[in-house]
């Protein structure tokens, strides 16, 4: 067969969406992708588990296509050749990344949203191209709810004379792997009272993302620490039994007037910790947002009113970042000494200073 012959015939197993075959490119790229794309579908036809594709971009553009995809996972998104790039692209809900950590030999997960993902294109893609590999888990969301997990394993190819990426790999579905993680994540990290996460996830929401901080994924960050104010008098006027529906109630208010993207958690006792994606004044925002909510609900125990206010102590990552290295165990610090002093000034408010 002669390499017109094969690129035509790869051009035909590519299907629609394919750029490179049927444009005008170096004739070293048109073959690489020419034999990539027999070999692709050549796998599948053994009925591999695995889902074989070929991505490829421009350097300078934001815009990656298949030159070549799986029919399973045109089945999974439900759409035809011509349509997986946009529709893979509006299904994602993150990427995430595993890396043994240095310390304690732990697994670290890094999360990269799909604003993120948007935001910071180039970015992403110029480490990839260093790295020279893919391993990343994508979430996607299905029409009709339904949510699976895609492991992506590939190689880079860079074609200089082009100013063309290949992405040359293979998606398997790890949904069952992933949903029993989420599964034994809920079991160790949710406070039994409370239903919200226990402290233990802190640590990693914050080293989380003062890893994308520093990537410049994010442009800053604020944590809270918020405490329930006189809690130790309604434990002895009322009762350890109010005590505790005070906390559940107080974590109903965090869950309903937290946003979306924000989280929060039981940090111990009557402490609780909140964390949202930007500068000191949505810290404030959000921070006030839960004060207020706190002030203008009414708990009650036994058909007695019990009133309740909070403290909290706010720090903004972008504060600390002229002072020294920025660390869980600062933030942490930094939040505790401001919370303590609303509380020396009167509590039931915010300080984000000092």
């Amino acid at each position: 067969m002669s390499k017109g012959e094969a690129r035509t015939m790869a051009s035909d197993l590519a299907g629609p969406g394919g750029k490179i075959l049927a444009g005008r490119f170096s004739p070293r790229l048109c073959q690489r992708l020419t034999e990539c794309v027999a070999a692709m579908a050549a796998l599948e036809k053994i009925s591999s588990p695995i889902i074989p594709y070929i991505a490829a971009w421009r350097e300078r553009e934001k815009i990656i296509w298949y030159e070549y995809v799986g029919a399973r996972l045109l089945a999974l998104l439900g759409c035809d050749r011509g349509e997986v790039d946009e529709v893979f692209r509006q299904s994602v809900v993150d990427r995430r990344l595993y890396r043994y950590g240095e310390r304690e030999s732990k697994v670290e997960e890094e999360i990269v949203t799909r604003v993120e993902l948007r935001g910071d294109q180039a970015g992403l893609r110029e480490e990839v191209k260093k790295a020279g590999v893919v391993e990343f888990v994508y979430q996607l969301a299905l029409p009709g709810g339904k949510t699976i997990w895609l492991k992506d394993q590939a190689n880079i190819e860079v074609f200089v004379e082009d100013q063309i990426c290949l992405s040359i790999g293979c998606l398997t579905e790890v949904t069952k792997e992933m949903e029993q993680k989420d599964l034994l994540e809920k079991i160790g990290y949710f406070d039994e009272l409370t239903k919200l996460p226990k402290r233990t996830i802190l640590q990693r929401i914050l080293e989380m993302n003062i890893g994308n901080l520093h990537r410049g994924h994010i442009n800053d960050f604020v944590f809270l620490l918020l405490d329930l104010d006189h809690f130790k008098a309604v434990n002895d006027t009322h009762g350890h039994q109010a005590g505790d529906q005070v906390l559940v109630g107080f974590a109903e208010v965090m869950r309903a007037t937290k946003r979306h993207e924000d989280e929060i958690g039981r940090y111990g006792g009557e402490e609780f910790y909140g964390f949202s994606i930007g500068g000191l004044q949505n810290g404030l925002q959000f921070a006030e947002r839960l004060r207020l909510a706190v002030a203008n609900t009414d708990f009650f125990f036994n058909r007695e009113r019990v009133p309740v206010t909070i403290s909290v102590g706010l720090v903004a990552a972008s504060q600390l970042a002229g002072v020294g290295e920025i660390s869980a165990e600062e933030l942490v610090r930094v939040a505790d000494r401001r919370l303590y002093v609303a509380k020396e000034e009167g509590r039931n408010r915010v300080v984000s200073r000092g």
